[in-house]
């Protein structure tokens, strides 16, 4: 691992281990931001209705912030620790459902069991891990990419996403947003690098 990426990576875990401070509204608006998307995608994957998923959404942030304090990067990674936050919601949602459900107050191991095994496989035949894999990597990008606009001038931001996204050459581009082939070689790489850091942040 290079010094950027354990630069990165210590800056992820440091974000992680500050969310256990409650007041700290930016963290936590910038948790909310980076992964609500992707909790509620995989929600809607595994067959839950719209507002059965932004619930999902709601009641893992609340599980994140009860239980973020033990969480050990030691015991497994956070991506892995977040999907089983999500999954559990996910399943509660799929326990409301059951007729049986309401009224009852005492918790029967065999019963959540049972209940986990009724919550289908996401999109039919992909399987949970699959789709959180799925989607971590889209919406982690996106994230990430929300953030670099943020931070950079929009012209440059314009040519980083003509450089990337829509695969131009420098020659178009330089042609194209009337600036040097130099500065389009410049930019893509310093953005690149933020692209590069953000992205670990978010994963």
């Amino acid at each position: 691992m290079s010094l950027e990426d354990e630069q990165a990576n210590a800056t992820r875990h440091s974000l992680i281990g500050r969310l256990a401070d409650w007041q700290d509204q930016a963290r936590w608006q910038e948790f909310f931001e980076t992964y609500w998307r992707l909790i509620y995608s995989v929600a809607r994957r595994a067959g839950l209705s719209d507002a059965e998923a932004h619930d999902v959404v709601q009641e893992t942030v609340l599980a994140v912030a009860r239980n973020v304090s033990r969480y050990d990067r030691q015991s497994g990674s956070f991506k892995s620790w977040l999907l089983q936050m999500a999954r559990w919601r996910i399943v509660d949602q799929y326990r409301k459902r059951l007729p049986e459900s309401s009224g009852s107050e005492n918790t029967d191991p065999d019963r959540e069991t049972a209940t986990i095994d009724r919550v289908p496989a996401a999109d039919g035949d992909l399987p949970l891990e699959q789709a959180w894999e799925d989607e971590w990597r889209e919406q982690t990008l996106r994230a990430a990419l929300e953030r670099v606009k943020r931070q950079v001038k929009p012209a440059h931001y314009q040519i980083f996403d003509c450089a990337v996204a829509k695969q131009w050459p420098a020659s178009k581009i330089a042609s194209e947003l009337r600036v040097n082939i130099a500065q389009v070689y410049l930019i893509k790489h310093r953005l690149t690098g933020m692209l590069k850091r953000a992205r670990w942040v978010a994963a």
